[in-house]
């Protein structure tokens, strides 16, 4: 492990800390996908096995309900827990609006479910995920049904990306929702994400995109200079 990543690390579990230090007693809480989402669920965990109350908690992955249940947080499904007080999860880019791309660990379909079932939502994160422009480093995921793998990837392209279709171990990858995921990258960036992402909406056999827009409420930015809390 480089230094550089042993410090991203330190800057996730800062923030992860400092996210589950906002869940209060007998809270329902949505738990994100990914590495920054794992510290935040380890942190809460920790702190549940000191004695917080959590009502209840809906994962967005598999592996984020099993991590959870493993420290005793309590986790169901959006029928049992349709209403949320918190939902705290990672992204890949965040703007100075706090506008995300979301996707690089597969579950933005059921992250963003579970995002819009909380009242509010908390984006964790490390400085190097602070971009001016959405598109610059990260490429926004696009969750098609595979059906319509070629006429959607036909119709991405049409609208200038460079896609890829995903692949796991050499075949395509398979969301927990048995869908694809396309990863389109734009050369200059994202100059206008709410019209692109109703250009990619519009498109038949998408299912979700990895632009979580006017969503976030604050964020909780690590980095070499401490925490910083960001809001809209």
């Amino acid at each position: 492990m480089t230094l550089n990543e042993t410090q991203q690390d330190m800057w996730k579990k800062l923030a992860g800390e400092a996210a589950a230090g906002l869940v209060e007693n007998d809270m329902l809480i949505g738990l994100g996908s990914g590495s920054t989402a794992r510290a935040f669920i380890q942190a809460l965990g920790q702190r549940v096995q000191a004695g917080l109350k959590v009502a209840g908690a809906v994962a967005s992955s598999q592996a984020s309900r099993d991590l959870a249940v493993s420290f005793g947080i309590p986790c169901a499904d959006l029928d049992t827990y349709p209403d949320l007080d918190l939902y705290i999860d990672g992204a890949d880019e965040i703007d100075p609006s706090l506008q995300l791309i979301k996707g690089a660990g597969g579950a933005l379909l059921h992250e963003k479910v579970v995002a819009t079932a909380a009242h509010d939502f908390i984006v964790i994160g490390d400085t190097t995920k602070q971009v001016l422009q959405l598109g610059q480093h990260a490429p926004v995921s696009v969750e098609t049904i595979p059906f319509a793998l070629t006429p959607v990837r036909r119709r991405l392209e049409a609208l200038g990306a460079y896609v890829t279709l995903r692949q796991h171990n050499g075949t395509p990858f398979i969301t927990e929702s048995h869908n694809i995921i396309f990863d389109c990258t734009f050369a200059t960036g994202i100059s206008d994400a709410p019209r692109l992402d109703a250009q990619l909406h519009s498109i038949v056999g998408v299912v979700e995109t990895g632009l979580f827009l006017n969503m976030v409420q604050q964020a909780l930015i690590a980095g070499p200079e401490g925490l910083h809390l960001l809001t809209v």
